[in-house]
C-alpha cells in the first residue's frame, strides 16, 4: 500500500499544556529535536496564548528563536486571536493553526470568547494576512463532536462553521475530538458531510483517546478519506479547561497501526518510543501510548 498518511505531531504544545510539571525552554527544544529525528515533519510546536492562562505555554518566542530553520518548514504555532497571530508572524512560524471552539459553552471558558466571536477574529486574521502577508493559515475546530458544557454538537452545525472557514482562503481544516466522545460512525459522516461543504480544502483529524476510542476513530477518518491526523507522542495531552480531559492518541501507536497495515509515515517507531521514555522521565509518569510499553512487533532480538 502506497498511500502516505500525514501525522502532525502536537506533543510539544497539546501535550504539554495540561501538565502539571512545566518543561524549560531547553527541554521543550530537546522534545522538539527527539521528534524531528524520529520524522516528524509537521510539528505543533509553540502557543501563543496568554501564559497566565496556561503556564505551560511559557517560553513560545524563546522556543522559535532557538529552532533553526528547516527545508521543509513544519514548525506551527497556535493562535487564538490577532494578538496571536501578530505573536505566530514575528516567530516566523510556518503555519498558523488558529482555534475556534464549536461551541459557546467552550469557547467561552477556553478563550473568553463566543464561537461567533472566534469566527470573526478568524476573519480578521485571514484578512490581514490577505493585506500583509504571514504564513500559511489553518482553522482547528474544537470540540467538534461533542462538549462538555453544551453536549452534544450537531453535525449540521460543524458543517456550517467548516464552510465558512473555507470562504477565508484556509489552507486545512481539523476536527477536534477536544474531550474524546466520537464514535467511528460518527467521524465517518462528519467527515463525509464536511468535505462536501468545503470542496478541496484538505481535511485533518485531531483525537483524544479519552473513552479508548481515538485509534477507532482515526481509522474511520483514514477510511473516509482523511490523509492528515495529528498524534502526541507517548499519548500525552489534554486541556485545562475541559474536565477529565486526556491525552491525544499516541503518535507511536497511530504510527504502529498504520504501519503494520501497509500505509507510510516517514516515522521511526523506535525513535518515537525513545522520545516518549525519555518524556516520561522529565514528567516522572509512563507513558499512556501502548506501544511505547509494549513495543513494537516483531520484536527485536
Amino acid at each position: 500500500m502506497s498511500r502516505f498518511i500525514q501525522i502532525v505531531e502536537v506533543g510539544p504544545r497539546d501535550g504539554l499544556q495540561n501538565e502539571k510539571i512545566p518543561l524549560d525552554v531547553g527541554q521543550k527544544l530537546d522534545f522538539i529535536r527527539r521528534l524531528e529525528a524520529a520524522g516528524a515533519r509537521r510539528i505543533e510546536t509553540v502557543s501563543f496564548v496568554n501564559p497566565k492562562r496556561v503556564p505551560q505555554m511559557a517560553g513560545a518566542e524563546e522556543v522559535m528563536a532557538e529552532l533553526s530553520a528547516q527545508p521543509t518548514g513544519g514548525r506551527i504555532g497556535l493562535v487564538l486571536n490577532m494578538r496571536g497571530w501578530e505573536r505566530a508572524v514575528a516567530a516566523a512560524c510556518d503555519e498558523a493553526n488558529v482555534v475556534v471552539c464549536a461551541t459557546d459553552g467552550f469557547g467561552v471558558r477556553n478563550q473568553g470568547a463566543s464561537t461567533a466571536e472566534q469566527m470573526q477574529a478568524l476573519a480578521q486574521i485571514a484578512a490581514r494576512r490577505d493585506a500583509e502577508g504571514g504564513p500559511p493559515i489553518t482553522a482547528t475546530f474544537s470540540v467538534a463532536f461533542g462538549c462538555p458544557f453544551d453536549g452534544e454538537v450537531a453535525q449540521d452545525h460543524v458543517v456550517a462553521l467548516a464552510r465558512e472557514a473555507a470562504g477565508l482562503n484556509i489552507a486545512e481544516i481539523a476536527l477536534a475530538d477536544t474531550i474524546g466522545v466520537a464514535d467511528p460512525w460518527m467521524v465517518r459522516r462528519r467527515v463525509e458531510a464536511v468535505r462536501k461543504a468545503v470542496g478541496d480544502i484538505p481535511l485533518r483529524l485531531h483525537f483524544h483517546d479519552t473513552r479508548n476510542t481515538g485509534l477507532a476513530n482515526a481509522y474511520a477518518g483514514v477510511e473516509a478519506g482523511v490523509d492528515v491526523l495529528d498524534a502526541s507522542c507517548g499519548g500525552l495531552g489534554g486541556c485545562p479547561f475541559a474536565p477529565d480531559a486526556t491525552g491525544n492518541i499516541g503518535t507511536e501507536d497511530l504510527v504502529y497501526m498504520l504501519e503494520r497495515a501497509g500505509f507510510e509515515t516517514g516515522y521511526d517507531l523506535a525513535g518515537l518510543i525513545d522520545a516518549a521514555k525519555w518524556m516520561s522521565g522529565l514528567l516522572g509518569k509512563p507513558p499512556s501510548a501502548a506501544v511505547s510499553r509494549a513495543g513494537g512487533f516483531p520484536l527485536s532480538a
